[in-house]
């Protein structure tokens, strides 16, 4: 019960925090290059959940054909994903939620997509054994996710900086994403660098429960 509770807060504290950076957060996305959300999407078919929309920056990259429905659990969030609809080439349904604990039917998605999510989540295993669920199991899982390095140097400065990184923008830089997703259930089919080691696509399927 102590645990649950713990994860309520930050929860909360988190959603705030999103709230208040909604209005110059794109800015903040303008970190991910065009080419990896390009990247990303490609992998998306059928219907999809993008889960942690943020203010939509993926919006141009849904793949025609794709029934969409994307969520955020920050509602000053959705009020600028509302705003950028109309760069979507297809229907998108946006609904507040959080991956914690998703309103929807197991087996409801083909493809579960999420790009640098995992990182700001309480409970990231919570979060995937979620996703996990609502995904069917023919689906497809693709994260795209910073994580902690492994460099002897790296990985110990990454571990010093994040109290400071989680205060400031509530994202933690050393996650053990990899270690998450397979706590989850996910079974990894594809694994790709794309920043040194420290950004990777991760491409999965739910495991047999």
């Amino acid at each position: 019960m102590v645990r649950k509770s713990v994860d309520r807060e930050l929860t909360e504290i988190i959603k705030k925090r999103y709230n208040r950076t909604a209005l110059f957060y794109d800015w903040m996305d303008r970190m991910i290059p065009a080419g990896l959300r390009r990247r990303v999407w490609q992998e998306a078919r059928g219907r999809v959940l993008e889960v942690g929309v943020g203010t939509g920056a993926n919006f141009p990259f849904y793949p025609s054909g794709c029934r969409v429905t994307a969520i955020d659990f920050s509602p000053g969030m959705l009020t600028r994903a509302r705003q950028k609809l109309h760069l979507a080439r297809v229907p998108v349904d946006l609904r507040e939620m959080d991956v914690q604990h998703l309103e929807f039917d197991a087996a409801t998605f083909d493809t579960v997509v999420a790009t640098c999510v995992f990182c700001t989540v309480p409970d990231p295993v919570r979060g995937l054994q979620e996703v996990c669920r609502v995904c069917r199991p023919e689906g497809k899982i693709v994260l795209l996710e910073h994580v902690r390095s492994e460099h002897w140097l790296l990985g110990p400065l990454m571990d010093a900086l994040n109290p400071l990184v989680l205060y400031l923008i509530g994202s933690n830089i050393n996650r053990r994403t990899l270690i998450n997703v397979r706590k989850a259930g996910i079974i990894i089919e594809r694994e790709e660098n794309l920043a040194g080691k420290i950004v990777k696509l991760i491409v999965g399927r739910p495991g047999k429960a």
